[in-house]
């Protein structure tokens, strides 16, 4: 339900200049579920988090929350993601296009030290959104997903300018 999304917002981001992107299937990382937080780091997940100025979080919603394979993942690393923009986009099949679950997923960004912009895109009854080769079927997300990366690079190039000249004290 959340690739055809997250493949869009992939290929979408690509298209701006200075921006290079990857695409992180949770489902393929190796982490342990014998315990939790960085006890179960890996180390490629790691070092891509560490590099990235800004994550794009595709989070289908599940019974009004997010998946526990993203808590999981997201607990595995911290340092790495400090005064880091992130965005988050909602994947539903139902009317609301994962807005509970965005709005269960925020306070566990900050937290983390993640700052969310102030925009989201929510795909409402995804299923019939792509067709079956993945392609875009309703062009009115276009502009919803362009205001979204914009502040989203805005913010990713402040903050990553900030990392690389403000001490904080």
């Amino acid at each position: 339900m959340s690739l055809p999304v997250a493949r869009l917002l992939v290929s979408e981001l690509s298209r701006r200049p200075g921006i290079e992107t990857e695409l992180i299937d949770l489902a393929r990382i190796p982490l342990r579920i014998d315990d939790a937080g960085q006890a179960i780091k890996d180390p490629t997940f790691s070092s891509q988090m560490s590099r990235a100025d800004a994550l794009v979080v595709v989070s289908p919603e599940y019974n009004h929350g997010y998946s526990g394979l993203l808590k999981h993942a997201l607990d595995s690393c911290l340092k790495e993601y400090v005064h880091k923009a992130v965005g988050v986009v909602g994947v539903s099949a139902g009317p609301y296009g994962g807005t509970r679950g965005i709005q269960d997923l925020l306070p566990v960004l900050r937290e983390l030290g993640l700052v969310a912009i102030f925009w989201d895109v929510n795909f409402s009854a995804v299923q019939s959104v792509f067709d079956e080769a993945g392609a875009l079927r309703d062009q009115a997300y276009l502009p919803r997903i362009d205001k979204f990366l914009k502040e989203l690079v805005w913010m990713a190039r402040t903050l990553r300018h900030g990392r690389e000249h403000v001490a904080l004290e």
